[in-house]
């Protein structure tokens, strides 16, 4: 296998991995200088990532860091997307459950 078959391109990753919900959205992240792969500013949607990389992210209203474990071939259901990554900073109780209007 060459080194580009071990690799993917961001923005097909993210959007595969269910990160966001189109392709387009997933290349404006990675514009956007908020994307790290290591600790090196992303600012093409092109970058190619590896299993192994460590990405860190804005996404629902907390930063995300997450291990890519493997190099996905499809967007598939959610079960699948989930086996794309290790997450390396899991939501807090506190912060994963809803909030309730006052009353």
């Amino acid at each position: 296998m060459t080194a580009e078959a071990e690799a993917i391109r961001l923005d097909k990753w993210l959007w595969q991995a269910r990160f966001v919900k189109t392709r387009s959205l997933a290349a404006q992240l990675c514009t956007s200088g908020r994307l790290r792969v290591g600790r090196e500013i992303v600012s093409k949607p092109h970058r190619l990532v590896r299993i192994g990389d460590i990405l860190t992210f804005p996404a629902g209203g907390q930063v995300r860091t997450v291990r890519v474990v493997a190099l996905g071939s499809r967007r598939g259901p959610a079960e699948e997307a989930r086996r794309l990554y290790e997450d390396l900073a899991p939501p807090s109780r506190a912060t994963a459950l809803p909030r309730t209007r006052a009353v």
